[in-house]
Formats: structure tokens, C-alpha cells, sequence
């Protein structure tokens, strides 16, 4: 098993997920606008995406023991590509049109595609992870998803790239262009797609952690029904949904309140969380994750309502900067504790986690696009500023919580005998 290349392939793999995100946030007032969408219809569009990341990456984690990482991996990378041309050849309507009309059907069935890609792609890497790297879990976890950013970062600059080469941002740019410009972006999705493919072809992948310890099935669903995991689980929804709902519609608000590309705060906030994770990943080592857990809510908390009154793109980059800082833990954190606190749980724990994170930006989209549509693009970052709040509590109660057990430390399996140790 060659370690280093398959963790490389995971880290192409996860690029890949995140240049979907970055390049169809950057496309979709061009893509409303070829389909004669509302925003409302275009969160809503965006939304099985979301919920295909949840199927996957439940279905994923429950069966990646039978199925094989390497055949999950190699489907995922088919998805890509089989979304991203259906998305590209769509008839295009000549007005507005309805839930039952053929190019919203494939648009939905797309977008859903792209989120079952996403979802295995998630379902595989984080217990591959954990697998690979028992004894330095959090730490991985922290490298592995520094290239979610660096995927945003490399689609952003992508999609800004080819905006400025091909005037997209000028008045008066022919339709024909505006069409072949979006197309072009979302069709460097496949590049990565295939790569990581390329990679882990005829590889072999490792057996989970849960089964090389001899974990039963009644071991791993006894630690998902501890009230730990519960409430963690209940915190996924609001982290993701703050972390990852705003990065969705950021070009458009930011275009918007700033008046400005906002492709580029996407890649800003990107290039803040790439280099935390990457450079400081083991700062949860030093000190307690939940501790980080809260200051990365305040800040979150601080961020998005400053995003929310920008008027200018200075303003925008200065909120903007401490909005990423805010949320660069989140994801990582959240799957490195369920990792080490929850280890019997093995993929089906992350999966739950991963899958929920992704089922909440579903949620959280229509209401951001509704919130946009009648109440202005302001309203839609305000109201998830909430959220954090909330997290800022929580995560307190359970900073005093593991201080008075003596301190927050991570669970680990006795391979030889199946058994979890404090």
C-alpha cells in the first residue's frame, strides 16, 4: 500500500469536490440568467447538490467496508463528469420555467449528481484518513482538508481568470460569450475528476480502522447513540451551514453590497483557512479543539454580521478576514473530535457527521436565496450570523464539561482486542 499516493489522490479528490463549489458559485447568476431562473429557483437548484452529498456519504460510510474505497473513488470521479456535461448540453428554455420543465429537470438531476460525487469522494477520504494515520488523526484531518480551501482557491482564480480573458465582466458582452464562458469554467471540474482516478486506478487501499480492530456492528451504533455524539451531530448543522451556505452565494452578495468580483473574497477566505490548516493544523494539539471550536464561533459570529453591512471591497476583504480565520476549524475540528472521541463509530461516525454538514447547506440555501430576494443580499448573511452565536454557547458548555473530567483527550481502540481507552 503506498501511503503517500493514496493520501495525494484524496487531497486531489477533495480539490476536486471544492472546485465545484467555488466554480458553480461563481456561475450562477450567468447560469440563472441562460435558464431564466429567479434566485429562489437557483437555491433550490442548488440544493440536491447538498442532498446527493448527504445520500452518498451516509450510503458511503455505511458500506465502505464491503464496497471498497477504491471502487467508491473511482464512481465518484465518473459522476463528475457525467454531471458537469448534462449540466453543460441542457436545452436552454426561452422563458421563464416551472419545476416540470425538462431543462430544470436536468439542472436538478445534475446538480444532484455532482452532490453524490461530492459525498463519495467525502464518505472515503476521512476514514481512509483515520486509517492511515491512527495516532495523528486531527492533525491529518486538519492537512488533508486544507485542500477544501485550496480547491476553492484554485477554481476561483480559475473562474476569475477566464472572466477577465474573456471580458465577461464588461457591459454589453454578447450572450453567446456569457454562455461559452460558464460552460468552459464548469468544465474544468473533469480535469482533477480524472487525475485522481488516474491515481488510485490500480492501487490498494487499506481496511478501516473499525475492522482491522474487530469492531462490532453493535460496538460502532453503541458510541453514534452517546449524548456526546448526539449533540455534536446537532452542532454539524449550524458549523456547516455558517462555514459553508455564505461561500455559496458570496459572489453574488459581495457583487452586490461591494460592487465588486466576488469570486475574489471567496478566494481570499480560501487562501486564509488553505494556509491555517495546512501551516498550523496541529494547533488543536496545543490547545483543547472544543477551546478553538469557540473562538472560531465568535469570530465566524463577528465576520458574517460585518459582511452583511459592507460598502466598499476594503471593508469587504477586512470582514472578510476575520470571517475566514473564524471558520477554518470548523469542518476539520468537528470530524477530528468525532474521530478521536468516537473511534468505534468508524466511517459511519464521519459519514453521519459529513452527510449532516452537507444536508444543512441544503436547508440553509433556499432560505439564504429567499432571505436575498426579499429583504435584500444583506439579509442573507445577517441571518446566518445566528448561528455561531448559538455554537459560541454549546461549545463553552462543553469546554467547562471536559474540564471537569479532567480535560478533553481522544479515545483510542486496542487493535488486539477491539476495546476503546481513554
Amino acid at each position: 500500500m503506498n501511503t503517500k499516493k493514496l493520501f495525494i489522490a484524496s487531497c486531489i479528490a477533495l480539490i476536486t469536490t471544492s472546485m465545484v463549489f467555488s466554480i458553480r458559485g461563481d456561475i450562477l447568476d450567468s447560469l440563472g440568467a441562460d435558464f431564466h431562473l429567479t434566485k429562489e429557483q437557483i437555491g433550490f437548484i442548488l440544493s440536491p447538490a447538498f442532498y446527493g452529498f448527504t445520500v452518498s456519504i451516509l450510503i458511503g460510510g455505511a458500506l465502505v467496508d464491503w464496497l471498497g474505497m477504491r471502487r467508491m473513488l473511482l464512481v465518484s470521479a465518473s459522476f463528475y463528469v457525467i454531471a458537469v456535461l448534462a449540466i453543460i448540453f441542457a436545452p436552454r428554455p426561452t422563458g421563464p420555467i416551472g419545476l416540470t420543465d425538462t431543462p430544470y429537470l436536468i439542472l436538478y438531476g445534475a446538480m444532484l449528481t455532482l452532490g453524490l460525487a461530492q459525498g463519495l469522494v467525502e464518505g472515503v477520504i476521512n476514514p481512509l484518513c483515520a486509517t492511515m494515520f491512527p495516532n495523528d488523526k486531527t492533525h491529518r484531518m486538519n492537512l488533508l482538508h486544507a485542500w477544501w480551501p485550496g480547491g476553492l482557491i484554485v477554481g476561483g482564480l480559475a473562474s476569475y481568470a477566464l472572466t477577465k480573458a474573456m471580458g465577461l465582466d464588461v457591459a454589453g458582452v454578447a450572450a453567446s460569450t456569457m454562455t461559452f464562458g460558464w460552460q468552459l469554467k464548469l468544465g474544468l471540474i473533469m480535469i482533477p475528476a480524472v487525475i485522481f482516478a488516474a491515481m488510485i486506478w490500480n492501487e490498494k487501499f487499506p481496511q478501516t480502522e473499525r475492522v482491522e480492530a474487530g469492531v462490532s456492528n453493535a460496538e460502532m451504533m453503541g458510541d453514534l447513540m452517546k449524548p456526546l455524539f448526539i449533540l455534536l451531530w446537532i452542532c454539524m448543522w449550524m458549523t456547516a451551514s455558517a462555514e459553508l451556505g455564505p461561500d455559496q452565494w458570496v459572489s453574488s452578495v459581495m457583487g452586490k453590497l461591494a460592487n465588486m468580483q466576488g469570486i475574489l473574497i471567496l478566494v481570499y477566505t480560501a487562501g486564509l483557512m488553505f494556509v491555517l490548516r495546512f501551516f498550523f493544523g496541529g494547533v488543536a494539539h496545543k490547545f483543547s479543539p472544543i477551546a478553538i471550536l469557540i473562538a472560531s464561533s465568535i469570530l465566524t459570529a463577528i465576520g458574517l454580521y460585518w459582511l452583511s453591512t459592507v460598502t466598499s471591497p476594503t471593508e469587504a476583504f477586512l470582514a472578510a478576514t476575520v470571517f475566514g480565520v473564524g471558520k477554518t476549524y470548523f469542518w476539520p475540528l468537528m470530524l477530528g473530535v468525532t474521530s478521536e472521541r468516537f473511534p468505534k463509530g468508524g466511517p459511519l461516525a464521519l459519514a453521519l457527521m459529513g452527510g449532516t454538514g452537507n444536508l444543512a447547506i441544503a436547508f440553509i440555501l433556499p432560505f439564504m436565496g429567499g432571505w436575498y430576494e426579499r429583504e435584500g443580499a444583506s439579509a442573507a448573511f445577517r441571518y446566518v450570523a445566528i448561528l455561531p452565536v448559538v455554537l459560541t454557547v454549546i461549545f463553552t458548555g462543553l469546554y467547562f464539561y471536559f474540564k471537569s473530567q479532567g480535560g478533553y483527550s481522544a479515545v483510542k481502540i486496542d487493535t488486539a482486542m477491539g476495546k476503546a481507552r481513554a
